[in-house]
């Protein structure tokens, strides 16, 4: 909790000590966080909301954010206040990144709510697609939105943005207080662990049956993926952000990042709240993607990643002994993925809860599992949405998942239809896309299911 005079303390400090340099406002940090001005979740208002015991009976509800339509709305970010208030954000546009118009939007769930505010603006670069968007808020109650905007229509193009805001319980889009590029600067490290990871690489296709063209693409990729290590534009750009970032001890800030040029992941890293930034050595593998990153009980980092690369096709995962600066060699776990985003959480029971798509094709099974072993084992698992394969099985996708304070958990995610009997504009497009919302907890997942449920 931060109170009133704690917070009128941090604002008047971080003025007066940040012209000084970064080691005066870690300096600072680092005394309040020690006499407890400063705690995980704390906020500069009234009203903030302290962990509460959980609900021990199983419960479910979900509802849209608003109603199905035409426009693609998709990767979706979900924070909860520390007045207890839900926030999502998204991108929304005709498109993704060859589509001018998108943009990011977001809505409010107030506590006690059974209903979701209209939609505001939350980013828009006008003329340049914003999309993939990710949220957190900081130890000192700050709201951060770190979004990519896509300069030239290709992925690769992506420049990575973000904004501060400690003004953002008021109706509508928070105030900004500041907006930054976060400038990626891979050093020498980067070109000499792709030159390292490559060799393995090429083993690896080597032993799999794959067609003669299959083989000659991804021998053209990872000649592409060798030539664009060294060229500093090309390894800048295009770092695209979509699981939430993860707060080290109070004050490392670890933001990951991926790149779909590289097909493969790198940390983006502060120790001083954005003032100056590094980035760990890259996960180099083949289509290890969009991290979602947990600190295990003996202080380890592990990643798990969507898989956009051959078969098997299975959830990717690494380990870092040293704070996120150097990863383990990228594996595949036994979680299958079809190639879409998961989302990875310790709860304050030391729980392990994973949502995603479950199947190695389609992204019509969307579920939730808990492993109570740190991943090992996953002990229950319950659909959130599923369809039978075919023609109009829907997709339910790119989830973001939290805890709340209260101990249950929340689920944001991509809800796309492809029912033929859709309602249809005037063009005949189908209103099938929203954002949907799911809100249980654990013992509702212990419950089980058939894949029939829901």
């Amino acid at each position: 909790m931060v109170d009133l005079d704690a917070a009128h303390l941090i604002r008047t400090l971080s003025a007066r000590f940040f012209r000084f340099g970064n080691t005066v406002k870690l300096l600072t940090i680092g005394i309040l966080l020690s006499i407890g001005v400063l705690s995980h979740g704390g906020n500069n208002e009234k009203g903030v909301i302290h962990r509460r015991p959980a609900n021990l009976s199983p419960f479910y509800e979900s509802e849209l954010l608003f109603p199905l339509e035409v426009w693609h709305n998709h990767a979706s970010c979900i924070v909860e206040t520390p007045r207890g208030d839900l926030l999502v954000c998204w991108f929304h546009g005709s498109g993704e990144r060859k589509a001018d118009d998108v943009r990011i939007e977001g809505a409010r769930k107030r506590r006690g709510s059974k209903t979701w505010s209209q939609r505001f603006l939350m980013a828009d670069t006008p003329g340049f697609p914003d999309t993939n968007c990710a949220m957190f808020i900081d130890p000192a109650g700050h709201l951060w939105l770190i979004w990519p905007t896509i300069m030239a229509n290709l992925w690769e193009s992506a420049l990575l943005k973000y904004r501060v805001s400690s003004d953002y319980h008021r109706k509508g889009c928070p105030r900004w207080s500041m907006t930054e590029v976060l400038h990626i600067k891979p050093g020498p490290e980067f070109e000499t662990e792709v030159e390292k990871g490559i060799p393995a690489l090429r083993e690896s296709v080597s032993t799999q049956k794959l067609s003669e063209e299959t083989r000659r693409e991804v021998q053209d990729y990872l000649a592409a993926m060798s030539e664009n290590a060294t060229n500093k534009l090309y390894r800048r750009l295009g770092w695209m952000t979509r699981a939430h970032p993860i707060v080290l001890d109070h004050q490392r800030l670890i933001v990951p990042l991926y790149h779909d040029g590289f097909s493969f992941s790198l940390m983006a890293i502060s120790d001083d709240w954005g003032a100056t930034w590094h980035t760990s050595t890259p996960l180099v593998g083949g289509g290890n993607i969009q991290p979602s990153i947990v600190q295990k009980s003996n202080g380890s980092l592990f990643t798990v990643m969507r898989d956009n690369g051959p078969p098997p096709k299975r959830l990717l995962q690494s380990e870092s002994f040293d704070r996120g600066e150097t990863w383990s060699k990228v594996i595949d776990s036994q979680l299958p993925n079809p190639g879409s985003g998961a989302e990875l959480i310790v709860l304050d029971n030391g729980h392990w809860v994973l949502v995603g798509n479950d199947t190695e094709q389609g992204r019509h099974s969307l579920t939730v599992q808990i492993s109570e072993d740190e991943g090992r084992i996953w002990k229950w698992k319950r659909h959130l949405e599923y369809d039978p394969p075919g023609t109009e099985a829907g997709a339910y996708h790119y989830p973001s998942l939290i805890q709340a304070r209260d101990g249950s958990l929340h689920v944001s995610y991509s809800y796309h239809l492809n029912q033929r009997n859709l309602a249809r504009d005037v063009d005949g497009d189908p209103a099938a896309k929203s954002i949907k919302h799911a809100h249980f907890n654990e013992a509702w997942v212990k419950q089980g299911d058939t894949v029939n449920e829901r």
